[in-house]
């Protein structure tokens, strides 16, 4: 029997990624939409009416959190969350099921088994207003920045990194590539695991700041800004010839620059 399934995440490399972990994980399961945000996500959901629903917690506007809360028991929610922090006791009850990205495969296939017993069953979405309210008010705290360390690992050696001597971070699709200062003050890059918007997520927002989709920078590594005729920057940085692009959508937190 096919299964319809709504995906949403607002980073479209981690839709297409969970799709693609679908297929393989479970075949029956049909991907009947994909959405980037919470509004979109119910617009869709009312136009496809699909049984189960993949949603990403943390979303700019609305939250996968309200957007549950709206479909109600309507559909099976499983929720796609980087900061497990905010709601593993209540998932661990058993009345939702949740993944921690980047998904492991191994994972998810407990979730797939999960979803299967109940429609096998034909049990609703026993997900409670109550829950989901107590989940809601918990992303509605500000999330405290604490990494110091950003572990980059290749083949068997780790790497760790202070954050204090980061530089930048660009996003490479589903890894990020971080530019930090050796001891020696030179230049240096390295990979992790991790994307770029789970990193920013656990940074200090007064240190570090996003300047484009794909890019953040340390404002204390920027020597300084050019700007262009199309309402876009390049950033130089003190250390080393690396540039960043600023777009447009982000060149206004340098106007007093």
């Amino acid at each position: 029997m096919s299964v319809s399934v709504l995906v949403v995440d607002d980073e479209p490399l981690l839709r297409e990624a969970l799709a693609l972990q679908l297929a393989e994980a479970w075949p029956e399961a049909q991907v009947v939409a994909s959405a980037r945000n919470g509004r979109e996500a119910l617009e869709l959901f009312e136009r496809h009416q699909p049984i189960v629903c993949f949603l990403d917690v943390q979303m700019p506007g609305m939250s996968g959190v309200e957007v549950a809360r709206r479909i109600g028991a309507r559909a099976h929610i499983v929720f796609v969350t980087a900061y497990d922090r905010y709601a593993v006791e209540a998932f661990a009850a058993g009345v939702l099921d949740y993944l921690v990205k980047p998904v492991a495969r191994e994972r998810l296939a407990m979730t797939v088994a999960r979803l299967r017993e109940r429609l096998a069953g034909s049990v609703a979405s026993s997900a409670t207003e109550a829950l989901l309210a107590q989940l809601a008010a918990r992303l509605e705290r500000p999330a405290t920045a604490t990494l110091r360390w950003i572990r980059s690992t290749v083949g068997s050696t780790t790497r760790l990194i202070a954050v204090d001597d980061i530089d930048y971070l660009r996003s490479d699709e589903k890894y990020t590539l971080v530019g930090w200062r050796g001891d020696d003050g030179r230049p240096a890059e390295a990979i992790v695991r991790t994307p770029l918007k789970e990193l920013l997520a656990q940074l200090d927002p007064v240190e570090f700041v996003q300047v484009h989709r794909a890019a953040a920078v340390r404002l204390g590594a920027i020597d300084h800004l050019v700007r262009h005729d199309n309402e876009t920057a390049t950033i130089h940085l003190k250390r080393g010839s690396q540039t960043l692009p600023v777009s447009r959508s982000y060149l206004g937190q340098f106007r007093q620059m």
